[in-house]
């Protein structure tokens, strides 16, 4: 090897080292950004002043009180227990039906021929393309002719309603299902039914956990339609989101901050741990489904 080869080598390997200090570098100023909000957020939950610290980052003492009274002990405008169950009801009624919606879709795009078809898989991903937001005057008023305003019923459908139309990446995963089975199962006298259930539901577990994490994430963290349509102005009523937001009104902020960022704190608990344990299954489903569809 000659000496200018081994120059190049060198030279090589340097450009190589500073282009991944700085791809590093670049990561970790970006995850700084990301993770400074939340660390605020974790550090003032635990601080003994109720309302906004603008002075320092970290608070001057430390208490669990704020954790103690979101939890323990509720007054007319922190209720975090009756919000968490109420989210939590709405959230898991939504789960069940949205995943029921969704693989039915799903699986009726992906493993079921019949006519226009293929106009009405573009027709879906055209409407999924505005946001739901345009239609909340519409989905008001046609709740509010039905009485369906100020209750739970009303905000499952509305969450329920439309999320059939988020078929697209759980058809990639089904596209790969092997469709000879499907033709045995059919040979043996199996319905579209039993198909789905027994063969390729059994099939498809990381999709089916993308899924209902999605179904369930969706109201857990939702403002904008719970505050639409739960209006009637009972805290008892409220989800997580409009009730933690209520905190935030400028007569409320100064002493209830340090409780909004406890009960925040509180609100990401479950889906972190859904996230965590069913992680795998999640990135699993997302690359299948998004590399096959």
């Amino acid at each position: 090897m000659t000496a200018s080869t081994q120059k190049q080598l060198r030279q090589g390997k340097i450009r190589r080292g500073v282009g991944s200090v700085l791809r590093h570098l670049v990561l970790a100023i970006l995850a700084a950004v990301w993770l400074v909000p939340i660390v605020w957020l974790l550090v003032t939950s635990f601080s003994s002043y109720r309302g906004i610290n603008i002075t320092t980052f970290f608070p001057e003492s430390y208490t669990l009180d704020n954790y103690i009274d979101v939890l323990f002990h509720p007054d007319s405008v922190a209720q975090f227990p009756q919000w968490f169950a109420n989210t939590f009801v709405v959230a898991c009624f939504n789960c069940v039906i949205s995943t029921c919606f969704v693989l039915m879709v799903a699986y009726a795009f992906s493993c079921c021929r019949f006519k226009s078809r293929r106009l009405l898989q573009n027709l879906s991903v055209t409407v999924n393309l505005f946001p739901g937001v345009l239609a909340m005057i519409a989905v008001y008023f046609v709740l509010r002719y039905l009485n369906l305003t100020n209750s739970y019923a009303g905000l499952i459908m509305v969450y329920a309603g439309s999320s059939g139309l988020g078929y697209l990446i759980c058809k990639g995963f089904f596209d790969t299902v092997p469709a000879s089975l499907r033709e045995a199962a059919k040979l043996d006298g199996a319905s579209e039914a039993r198909i789905f259930l027994q063969v390729v539901i059994p099939m498809s577990r990381p999709i089916l956990v993308y899924t209902i994490i999605n179904s369930f994430m969706m109201p857990w963290t939702d403002f904008v339609m719970a505050k639409m349509i739960l209006n009637s102005g009972v805290s008892s009523d409220w989800t997580v989101a409009i009730g933690l937001y209520n905190m935030l009104s400028r007569t409320l902020v100064n002493n209830y901050f340090a409780l909004f960022c406890a009960g925040g704190v509180l609100v990401s608990i479950p889906i972190s741990v859904l996230f965590v344990i069913m992680q795998k299954f999640y990135v699993e489903g997302i690359t299948s489904g998004a590399d096959k569809g």
